[in-house]
């Protein structure tokens, strides 16, 4: 098969290279000072299963993600762009530990980017329980 016949996800070498980057990028997450506080309730291994399903789903890989859409999941998050900015250099970090090459990290990246509009928002007015138990997460940057 012809590389350009190939999906996003084949050509990143499939679950295995998902899960790798997923396990580098969240123990970078739950390290993180601020980020970490988003995933308090969380357990890590959890997010990573999701998200490589998530991911897998998008890059043209096998459906088995049954979550929420990231708008959903995301609602009652306040995600600042500076946050935004702060995960997608995580993710840009944990892409070049992991080895990816640059033509497909970009592309990943590029992806990755197109969930912005789900996830930032103004103000933590914007931000929603899907629960009345749920919590509303807004955290200042620590110093």
């Amino acid at each position: 098969m012809a590389t350009i016949d190939k999906t996003f996800f084949e050509r990143l070498g499939g679950l295995k290279t998902l899960e790798q980057v997923h396990k580098i990028f969240y123990d970078k997450l739950y390290a993180d000072q601020w980020m970490r506080l988003f995933f308090t309730d969380k357990p890590q291994q959890v997010l990573e299963e999701q998200q490589t399903d998530f991911m897998a789903q998008i890059f043209g890989g096998p459906k088995r993600y049954a979550g929420k859409s990231p708008k959903m999941a995301h609602q009652h998050m306040h995600i600042t762009e500076e946050l935004f900015h702060l995960r997608q250099t995580l993710l840009n970090e944990s892409l070049k530990e992991y080895g990816l090459a640059d033509d497909l990290r970009k592309e990943w990246m590029e992806a990755d980017a197109n969930f912005k509009r789900a996830l930032v928002k103004k103000s933590v007015d914007e931000c929603k329980q899907s629960n009345p138990s749920q919590a509303i997460l807004d955290f200042e940057k620590p110093n």
